[in-house]
């Protein structure tokens, strides 16, 4: 059995993907500091916490 560790960020793209929203949506939520992100060179990432607190309601 393998277990694969959970993501510490996420891509724009996949962040949609596991919240089921669509980019636009994503985008709104980042606008309005709800959402935190990291730039890594070009790289817009989403920390996973920031997602996982957006989506339990804590965000």
């Amino acid at each position: 059995m393998h277990t694969h560790p959970e993501p510490l960020a996420y891509s724009v793209a996949d962040a949609c993907r596991v919240a089921s929203i669509c980019k636009s949506h994503l985008y709104n939520l980042i606008r309005a500091g709800r959402l935190e992100t990291r730039k890594l060179g070009r790289r817009t990432l989403i920390p996973a916490a920031s997602l996982r607190a957006l989506i339990e309601g804590e965000g």
